[in-house]
């Protein structure tokens, strides 16, 4: 039996017309330019987001990686925020990688203040300090919540007032273009350097673009091949990613309304604790009343019952993330699941 996987949009299989797609795809040397079927995927995801050039990478975490290793001299600082991927999520490579210092931003009331980024510039030549080489934010952000358009307008003012660069992990870019009910470029925009993924949610088996100006790429570029990520006949994952931006990327609406029907199932159950209102995406954040219960045995009765779920965070709280494979009655069944749990 298959299970029903509700740990991350990450593990979704490719459709048969990828898999299809991958086995006709034009291929060539992409080192040397050479690939044509990756050329149109970074051609045609550079237009989505309204960027000269990007570039195809074999991950969320290296395109990021990437991104600072590329605006960023070695000894420089990162202002971002403290609970994103970058931080929570990337090894530490910054500082492997790209040589940086990050300097991070405290969410208030679970909310980023553009005047809090403002403050956290070294605007000094103060022999002291570090220089701030780059702004990172994401959108959609790790906590599945979506920065308005507002909120992008305003960080890139600041960048542009202390000539800082300003990336944007977009992870999820398509996911907060369709809670905000706007094209990604209304997004993307307001950034240098764009990160997105077409292996969450989209499908694709691997892969991610960085997007930026065509000098930016060019350097990228370079800077990929010295990070182990320049890679030969790449055209057959491209195919699949063209998939996952010409279609997979129009449907994500289909995964939103899945786990905003499982928030409000989720809210009826006296035993657990969720904020419904907080789910803006494809994510689904709860935790079980006091903390009481013991999450490693529910996890665990869930695997029994082919439901795969991570267990909770330090805090108690679990998440679960709806995906093109996650359907209704596989909501309902994790309901069901729950509820028989907790007789």
């Amino acid at each position: 039996m298959t299970n029903i996987d509700f740990r991350s949009d990450t593990v979704t299989w490719p459709t048969q017309a990828m898999r299809d797609a991958m086995a006709k795809a034009e291929v060539g040397d992409d080192v040397y330019q050479d690939d044509l079927t990756t050329k149109e995927l970074e051609n045609y995801g550079a237009s989505l987001v309204a960027k000269e050039a990007a570039l195809f990478v074999p991950s969320g975490t290296f395109g990021n990686e990437l991104a600072l290793f590329t605006h960023c001299k070695r000894g420089q600082e990162v202002v971002l925020p403290d609970n994103c991927h970058i931080i929570q999520h990337e090894c530490g490579a910054s500082s492997i990688i790209a040589g940086v210092q990050l300097r991070t931003v405290e969410e208030k009331g679970g909310m980023l203040l553009p005047s809090d980024f403002s403050m956290k510039i070294r605007r000094n030549d103060d022999i002291h300090e570090p220089k701030t080489g780059l702004i990172c934010i994401e959108n959609a952000r790790s906590n599945g919540r979506v920065e308005s358009i507002e909120f992008m307008e305003q960080m890139y003012t600041i960048a542009k007032t202390h000539h800082v660069p300003l990336h944007l992990d977009g992870a999820r870019i398509f996911n907060a273009a369709t809670h905000l009910d706007v094209p990604a470029v209304e997004i993307a925009k307001y950034s240098d350097s764009v990160m997105f993924c077409l292996s969450k949610g989209l499908c694709a088996p691997i892969g991610s673009l960085l997007a930026g100006s065509a000098d930016f790429i060019e350097r990228a570029r370079w800077n990929r091949k010295i990070m182990g990520g320049g890679m030969r006949q790449t055209g057959m994952l491209a195919a699949a990613g063209l998939i996952s931006l010409r279609e997979m990327r129009l449907r994500l609406s289909e995964d939103h309304e899945n786990a905003t029907f499982l928030a409000n199932e989720l809210a009826t159950i006296p035993e657990i604790q969720i904020d419904v209102t907080s789910v803006e995406i494809n994510m689904v954040f709860f935790s079980f009343v006091g903390n009481t219960i013991d999450t490693a045995s529910f996890t665990e009765y869930c695997r029994n019952n082919n439901i795969l779920i991570n267990d909770a965070d330090s805090s108690g709280t679990i998440r679960l993330v709806t995906h093109y494979w996650i359907h209704k009655e596989d909501c309902e069944k994790f309901i069901s699941t729950l509820k028989d749990f907790l007789k």
